[in-house]
Formats: C-alpha cells, sequence, structure tokens
C-alpha cells in the first residue's frame, strides 16, 4: 500500500478518535516517518495503543497546551495530556525558534506521552542547520544497576547535527540492548527475541518475548547504560516536573491515569562557537572514514546513514502492512 494512501487512513481514523485535523496530521506524520526509516515496532503497530488510550480518556484529544516562557531561549510546555507527538512538535519548533533568535533553544515538556523516534524531531532542528539533543523517558524497564526489579524507561538518548552532505549525523539509541518496541512486536507475533537482551521476572535470561515484558530489559554496558537510563530520566522527568522514578505508566497495561511522560529538547546554532562549522564536521567524518577496516567492512558509516539509506529505499516503495497492523487498521476504521 503506498504510503500517501495509508496517511490518510491514519488520520481518518484519528479524527474518528476526535483529534483535530491539525493534530491528525502531526501524528500521521511521526508515525508514517518511523515506517519509512525501518522502525516498524514505532509506527502503524502503535496506532491502535493511543486510541486505545483515547477511549480510556487517558490520553486527552483536546488539549489545552500551556507555554510558559522562561526567557527567551527557555520555555516549559504543560500538554495536558495530549497524545505525545503534539506536544514534542510544539516543543521542538519552540526549541528551534528560540535557537535562530539566541543561539540555543532550551524546552522541557511535562504531563504528555509517549513520542514516537527522538531522531524524527532531531532530522527537524537539523534541517534548520541546527545541532540538537532530545530526552525522554519511559515506563520501567531497566532495573538499576544491582537491583532485580525495573525501574528507569528504555530513555532514548538523541544527538543530530548537520553534516557537509544531505545525509545528517543522528545518533538515536535506546539505553537497553534493543528497544521495547521490538520485543512488543516479537510478543504479539510469537517470535523469539535474542539471547542476551532480557530476564525474566525471576532474574534468569530469556528469548520468551512476553517474559520478557514481564521482567527485565538488559542495559547496554552494564552499570553504564543504567546510569545513563537514570541520567535520562533526571533530565526529562524530574527536571520537568513530569513523572520520574518508575512512575510513567506503560501506555500498553496501564489505563488506570495519564502517562506523564517528560521530554527534553536542547537546540543549539552549529556555528555559535565556530564559523567554520561544516568544514570542521566534514574533516572529522573523513578522518573516521579514513581509518583502516576491519574484514568485511566496505564503509565505516556514522550514525544516520542507515536510516538515510532505509527511508530513501522505502518512500518509492509500498508499505508492507503485517497481518497484526492491517486487522488493526480494519478495526479502528470500522
Amino acid at each position: 500500500m503506498k504510503f500517501v494512501k495509508i496517511k490518510k487512513i491514519i488520520k481518518k481514523i484519528l479524527i474518528k478518535h476526535k483529534l483535530s485535523k491539525n493534530h491528525s496530521e502531526i501524528c500521521s506524520k511521526a508515525l508514517i516517518n518511523a515506517e519509512l526509516v525501518g522502525a516498524h515496532s514505532h509506527g502503524l503497530s502503535r496506532l491502535k495503543m493511543y486510541c486505545d488510550r483515547i477511549n480510556q480518556k487517558v490520553i486527552n484529544p483536546k488539549p489545552k497546551i500551556k507555554i510558559k516562557k522562561i526567557s527567551q531561549s527557555i520555555s516549559l510546555i504543560d500538554a495536558n495530556n495530549s497524545i505525545g507527538f503534539v506536544s514534542a512538535d510544539i516543543a521542538i519548533k519552540k526549541a528551534i525558534s528560540s535557537a535562530k533568535k539566541t543561539g540555543i533553544g532550551l524546552v522541557g515538556v511535562k504531563n504528555s506521552g509517549h513520542y514516537g523516534l527522538s531522531g524524527y524531531y532531531a532530522e527537524q532542528a537539523v534541517k534548520k542547520n541546527l545541532s540538537v539533543l532530545c530526552f525522554t523517558n519511559a515506563p520501567p524497564a531497566i532495573a538499576p544497576f544491582g537491583a532485580k526489579k525495573s525501574l528507569f524507561g528504555t530513555n532514548p538518548i538523541c544527538f543530530g547535527t548537520p553534516t557537509s552532505s544531505k545525509i545528517p549525523f543522528i545518533l538515536d539509541t535506546s539505553v537497553s540492548v534493543i528497544n521495547r518496541g521490538k520485543i512488543r512486536v516479537a510478543a504479539k507475533s510469537g517470535k523469539k527475541i535474542p539471547k542476551g537482551v532480557a530476564l525474566d521476572k525471576k532474574g534468569n535470561p530469556t528469548t520468551n518475548a512476553k517474559k520478557a515484558l514481564a521482567g527485565i530489559q538488559l542495559p547496554i554496558a552494564q552499570f553504564r547504560g543504567s546510569g545513563l537510563a537514570w541520567m535520562v530520566d533526571i533530565l526529562s522527568g524530574v527536571f520537568t516536573g513530569a513523572s520520574h522514578g518508575g512512575k510513567v505508566r506503560d501506555p500498553f497495561d496501564d489505563f488506570n491515569g495519564p502517562q506523564n511522560v517528560g521530554h527534553l529538547f536542547i537546540v543549539m546554532k552549529s556555528n555559535l562557537f565556530v564559523s567554520n562549522y561544516k568544514n570542521r564536521i566534514k574533516e572529522n567524518i573523513k578522518r573516521i572514514k579514513k581509518l583502516p577496516k576491519l574484514k568485511g567492512v566496505k564503509e565505516i558509516l556514522y550514525p544516520g546513514q542507515s536510516r538515510f539509506a532505509r527511508y530513501r529505499k522505502n518512500v518509492s516503495k509500498n508499505i508492507i502492512l503485517s497481518q497484526n497492523v492491517k486487522e488493526d487498521l480494519i478495526k479502528l476504521l470500522n
């Protein structure tokens, strides 16, 4: 199915669930982008979850979003339990606007929800020739190092910056070995997950996706990954006034109230300190790509290159929908 047609279907579904045309457009763009860059775990497979949360009145389809201006460069957004795509879209645009005026834009968000891929927002800033950091917290999945109970989310860390080519440098990574969305997709389709990514609730290694969801996901680099998860929880939760310390609700399983996810966006002019930034980043990438390569490696890629290649490949093709997603779309339309 052509992505343009799917986008129309998504908009129709979201409007049916009482989102405005503008908010439906924002959400559909983000979901389609996830499919085009190959992040299917953050794309159409999540649409039913968002709609379920609207139906259960734990996402507000008609939010009254408030922006508190703290200075020319700094703002805090109260998302009023909006769908995360909408509050994040407002926040990144505000951060971009502030950065253009003052050199830096810092925007915190509270009372939000899951906002999809951090890289999607980073890309918006990079297209304006700006550098950007994005942080967001998430429901418990990772145990603090030394504990046997999950508390931190998979809490992605994202950095983006322009390069001298059309392909931006965008690092968008969770602090877990694999992201939770992939485990959910595996659980739904009955597939196993790789070894070494999760423990069951008794603390035993598991390749069973359902047991992994009920247990603990493993962080990258042991205590270092746990520390990074904690850092993101502080920046996007403690710092902004959002939920933190294991209090972010699971969007799929916990309908007892809004998620109150927190986000933090830091956008900067790339030439704040040096006027020849583009030449410097070009030289930086060139030096690394010239390094001797391991056997079987054709090219040393920088973060964002594979993402760009997938997007360019997929944008001219039909999007292949899984049977589960097809069934969800039919149910949501009727």
